[in-house]
């Protein structure tokens, strides 16, 4: 599986760590950056790219990284086609792929050991959609919202 990843510098050691692992397990990896540790750099260059990647790369997954993960998160949710889940557990890393198809997975690198946070992209990873009618429907209205602009209807 090709994955994208970004980060800014909290979230640089962890990418590096995450880049070896996924090689090793057999991923293609595409860094976004930063390729080097810049304590004063921004993550939107580098997060808003990875998401861009998985966005227009059918089938490919990202994971996003600062210090708490949030920034980054919403960076990803603002390209058209993301839906980037904050993960703080191995079940809201399979949650995010199971009930809401994320495509992109962040993390925050001050919150997880590399251990845990390498856990999280295994599980995501790892996790089918469940294609469940609930789930799509939700999806829908969102994907349908971002394209349009139009409110879903009340129940």
């Amino acid at each position: 599986m090709r994955v994208y990843l970004g980060s800014d510098h909290a979230g640089f050691d962890l990418k590096e760590h995450l880049v070896t692992w996924l090689k090793e397990q057999g991923h293609e990896v595409v860094d976004a950056g930063p390729a080097a540790l810049d304590p004063a750099d921004d993550y939107p260059p580098f997060v808003l790219r990875a998401a861009e990647g998985v966005a227009g790369d059918p089938g490919a997954l990202g994971v996003v990284l600062g210090g708490s993960g949030n920034g980054e998160q919403i960076a990803a949710n603002k390209v058209k086609g993301v839906r980037a889940a904050l993960a703080w557990s191995e079940e809201t890393a399979r949650l995010a792929r199971e009930h809401n198809d994320a495509n992109v997975l962040s993390l925050g690198a001050r919150m997880h050991t590399a251990e845990e946070a390498t856990s999280f992209v295994a599980v995501f990873l790892a996790t089918p959609y469940s294609g469940e009618e609930r789930h799509s429907r939700r999806i829908g209205m969102l994907s349908r919202y971002e394209e349009s602009g139009e409110l879903p209807p009340l129940p």
